[in-house]
């Protein structure tokens, strides 16, 4: 996490929680107003509360319950799913939102992980190969 994070230039501490899907789906319906279990959230800190010694870019959740559940689908380790979540939650921190970027992210992202001798990245797997990165996805 320590070469993610400072791939993007983000000199803060990151705190990372690994917990459940039930945890996630608390947070996500909380924070964001979705009611369902999601695989990887960011906060960043507010400026306000970070004036102690140790300076900290946010908190990214992680649920392990589908970190390992698409480990096993994709074919590689549960660590490497969970580096793949956290360097996708630490782009956040940074700055980058997928959603609104035109693909800036997904971009980064594939660069990163490339780097960082990383799978396919959280991106790239939602989204249909004839949409272009930053395309908004479709939801029921």
């Amino acid at each position: 996490m320590l070469r993610a994070r400072r791939a993007v230039h983000l000199r803060e501490t990151v705190n990372v929680l690994l917990t459940s899907s039930a945890e996630l789906r608390s947070l996500n319906r909380r924070f964001r107003g979705a009611d369902k279990p999601t695989d990887v959230l960011s906060f960043p800190s507010s400026a306000a509360g970070n004036r102690g010694a140790k300076r900290v870019a946010g908190e990214v959740a992680i649920s392990l319950d589908i970190a390992r559940e698409n480990a096993e689908r994709l074919g590689h380790s549960v660590g490497d799913e969970v580096k793949i979540l956290a360097l996708h939650g630490i782009l956040h921190l940074a700055g980058f939102d997928h959603e609104r970027d035109g693909g800036e992210m997904a971009r980064k992202e594939s660069r990163l992980r490339r780097q960082l001798n990383l799978e396919a990245g959280l991106i790239e797997r939602v989204q249909p190969r004839d949409r272009p990165p930053g395309a908004r996805r479709r939801t029921a």
